[in-house]
Order: C-alpha cells, then structure tokens, then sequence
C-alpha cells in the first residue's frame, strides 16, 4: 500500500475528540498521516446526551451548560496539543450520537471536493465495556462513510 500523496488532491482528516487518551492518540496520529500533505484536521467533539439526561428540561438546560464548558476545554487542549506541529486545522462541535455525527462530519468536510480524500481517524476504546456491546470505532468501522484509520 502506497503512502505517497495523492497530487489530485487534499487530505482531509476528521478527528474524533474527547480528551481522553485515546483520542490524544488519534490527533497524534493525524499529525503524522497529514505531514507532507496538503489539507487540513477537523477536530471533532460530539456532546451526546443520554437518554435519561433527556427526560427534563431543566437537566437539559444543564447538559448544554456543561457541554459549552467542555467545547471550551477541548479547544484549548487541542489547540495546545497541536501548537507548534500542526497549523491547518479547525473545531467543530456536533450533537447527538457519537458513531452517526462523526461519519455525518466526515461526509460534509467543508470544501472537500471529488478529488480529494476525507479519512475518519479515532481512537480505540480498551473499556471491558466497550468489548461487549461495541464501541464508537467499532460502530464507524462498520458505518463509515470514508476511509477509518482506528488508532490503538
């Protein structure tokens, strides 16, 4: 398999991101799959509440509070894991399922064209819990629609 960039066009790459070491990981990774070529990362953090989060208003109101907190919070640790490294990028939050927003995200790459090349990178899950009912990487493996590059 060739690692050569594609002259046709750009790479774009579409983060999952939580904070969490796995995901620290895939931005890593993005790093190093996009040196040398040109396009850009799209940092992606989907706040997703539960079903029971979604039974009252006022917890509503709560969750949105803590999720614009926590849309701060990743743009900074982003932005400082990437100071430095990794200029062409941009954040992007999305609500709603994890698995269906990040491949909702990769399908609508802002100026992605046909001659380009959108790729989904995430981090695996090593939560025993993951393991049995599924993962976000296991559901877009199954789902994706682009290319999925699950980083251990």
């Amino acid at each position: 398999m060739s690692t050569a960039p594609s002259s046709a066009g750009k790479l774009y790459l579409v983060v999952g991101y939580d904070g969490s070491p796995p995901a620290v990981r895939a931005l890593d990774s993005a790093v190093s799959l996009l040196h040398g070529r040109d396009g850009r990362i799209d940092v992606t953090y989907v706040a997703h509440m539960t079903p029971g989060e979604t039974m009252s208003a006022a917890a509503i109101v709560e969750m949105e509070e803590i999720f614009d907190e926590m849309e701060r919070d990743l743009r900074k640790q982003a932005d400082g894991q990437l100071s430095g490294r990794e200029e062409r990028w941009r954040f992007a939050r999305r609500s709603g399922q994890i698995a269906e927003q990040l491949a909702a995200a990769a399908a609508e790459v802002p100026n992605a064209g046909p001659e380009d090349t959108v790729v989904l990178v995430v981090g695996s899950s090593s939560q025993a819990v993951h393991r049995m009912i599924g993962s976000v990487a296991v559901s877009l493996a199954r789902h994706a629609p682009v290319p999925l590059v699950i980083v251990p």
